[in-house]
């Protein structure tokens, strides 16, 4: 009862990496690995983690030890995410009112059923306990991640946000052909560029910043495909040559 059967892991699963940001406890670490595997889901990567696993980190993962046998260890999460088309950074933060330029959540089925076609790698990131992913940090992901769970108490144990999230990716994504979204290459590209349009249109230096997170969250929320992208590329490589001819001629 309870023991790991003898079938072959999901296809979806090989699709889906979940990265730890520096988890604190260890019997958490254990507690993500035997949910990661009760959804088909192998590839656990942990940042700024030097420890060796603890008997609590084994013993918490009961029959998912092939998970933590093959944890990968890297010191930053652009590192860990570096072979991914889509970096989604989780938290259960919240903003209130209409000053929302960072936070631009999508829901677990949200990303799943948009995702459920894609045949790309994606990364599920998840900071510590306590403290969750800094800004600076929620800054280097690509789409933004919240479970609705209910304002007075909205933070989660981090083992059971990520059995929400592998749950809502399990039911949405198994036995559904593939169908790619964009390349890693293509969004290190566009957010090149967007960098570039938001220092080149005319506003407020201390604005900039605002404006390129805002343009590049509300595109990639769409969870845009290749080609789809690269017309989008276009509109922006056309606007930045626009602005900064206009720059020249002043």
């Amino acid at each position: 009862m309870g023991e790991r059967q003898d079938i072959p892991l999901p296809e979806s699963g090989s699709k889906l990496c979940i990265i730890l940001v520096k988890p604190q406890f260890d019997g958490n670490i254990g507690a993500v690995a035997r949910v990661m595997l009760n959804f088909g889901i192998t590839d656990l990567r942990v940042v700024g983690y030097t420890k060796s696993w603890s008997d609590e980190t084994r013993n918490r993962a009961k029959h998912a030890q092939t998970v933590l046998d093959n944890a990968s260890f890297f010191d930053d999460i652009s590192s860990a995410g570096q072979d991914c088309s889509l970096l989604v950074g989780t938290s259960g933060k919240r903003e209130f009112g209409s000053k929302i330029s960072f936070r631009h959540f999508l829901e677990p089925k949200e990303l799943s059923n948009n995702l459920k076609k894609s045949n790309n790698k994606i990364a599920l990131i998840f900071g510590p306990e306590g403290i969750g992913l800094l800004n600076e940090e929620l800054q280097k992901c690509d789409v933004l991640l919240s479970i609705p769970t209910w304002e007075g108490y909205p933070i989660m144990n981090l083992s059971h946000a990520v059995s929400i999230v592998c749950y809502e990716w399990f039911q949405n994504t198994s036995n559904i052909s593939s169908e790619r979204i964009l390349s890693p290459d293509l969004r290190k590209q566009l957010r090149k560029e967007i960098f570039q349009l938001s220092q080149v249109i005319p506003a407020k230096s201390h604005s900039k910043k605002g404006i390129e997170e805002t343009l590049f969250r509300v595109i990639l929320r769409g969870l845009p495909k290749d080609d789809e992208i690269h017309r989008i590329l276009g509109v922006i490589k056309s606007a930045n040559d626009s602005f900064s001819g206009d720059k020249e001629s002043n």
